[in-house]
């Protein structure tokens, strides 16, 4: 099941799409694709509903976040070893967390804006966890029950804010826009294994990142777990799992970013591609 909101900013719908590609809104079913929304109970709810008795949406709606404002949008860095690789540093021993600004949450298909006085704005692909229930110290055995679904992030960054400004990441991770999710979430059912997705992006066109889920350090039954022993995660936060290798700050000779009218498409095997324009900010 594919479950995804539309609309403008800040009056989103809650929908699913169906087998031929139709939105068909849920608003008389649920009020948003939020913690209720995920919980195992109302997800039977949504399964067991017949597609073609909802309202169907007509035309092209503009596709929001796929979940509604988390409460936590968790990070984690260099969680692939090649992308680790590229960028000269080691692969960590334990996972990476860092937070992205929940101002930076924004849609699949919006546009990215390039912050004033950014020089090294980048892309990163990520596998987005989907939670569906409150997680609060969980063992590894027990992670795939707290797991609603997946999605598609891209965790937008700008480098020189991130490396070479002082302190920790956040300033560049968490800027306005920095945080396109969805186009919708996949529950955990149609995903058969999180841990053999392609993962991709382009930018003008040309193919970038070309990666995969298998070379993940750390997997998604240990990033459910390590994460819930540090931050409480709510129904509908988002874990976006680190990208596999192919960054702009990562080309060699000369690191490639981004640039007002670039346009970046990104995707993951099953769960939907997402578009940007950057336009300045």
């Amino acid at each position: 099941m594919k479950l995804l909101r539309y609309g403008p900013v800040g009056a989103e719908r809650p929908a699913l799409l169906d087998t031929n590609g139709d939105i068909r809104c849920l608003a008389a079913v649920v009020r948003d694709i939020d913690g209720f929304a995920l919980s195992d109970a109302a997800l039977k709810m949504i399964a067991a509903i017949d597609p073609a008795g909802l309202p169907k949406v007509e035309g092209t709606p503009r596709i929001g976040a796929c979940v509604a404002r988390p409460v936590n949008y968790i990070c984690i860095g260099l969680n692939y070893a090649d992308h680790a690789a590229e960028t000269g540093m080691p692969v960590p021993k334990e996972p990476i967390i860092f937070v992205k600004a929940l101002s930076a949450f924004s849609g699949p298909n919006d546009d990215v804006k390039r912050p004033r006085g950014s020089k090294k704005l980048d892309w990163e692909c990520e596998l987005g966890i989907v939670i569906g229930k409150k997680a609060s110290y969980v063992a590894e055995a027990d992670s795939m029950d707290y797991v609603a679904g997946y999605c598609v992030c891209n965790d937008v960054s700008e480098r020189e804010f991130q490396i070479e400004r002082g302190g920790t990441w956040d300033k560049g991770k968490g800027c306005d826009t920095f945080g396109p999710t969805g186009p919708w979430m996949v529950t955990k059912d149609e995903v058969a294994d999180p841990q053999n997705l392609g993962i991709w992006t382009e930018v003008n066109g040309k193919k970038m990142q070309n990666g995969s889920t298998r070379t993940m350090v750390f997997g998604v039954v240990q990033l459910v777990s390590y994460v819930s022993h540090f931050i409480t995660l709510h129904p509908g936060d988002v874990i976006a799992t680190g990208t596999p290798p192919g960054v702009g700050a990562g080309i060699k000779p000369e690191p490639v970013f981004l640039k007002g009218g670039d346009v970046m498409r990104l995707g993951i095997d099953g769960l939907g591609i997402q578009t940007q324009r950057v336009v300045e900010a």
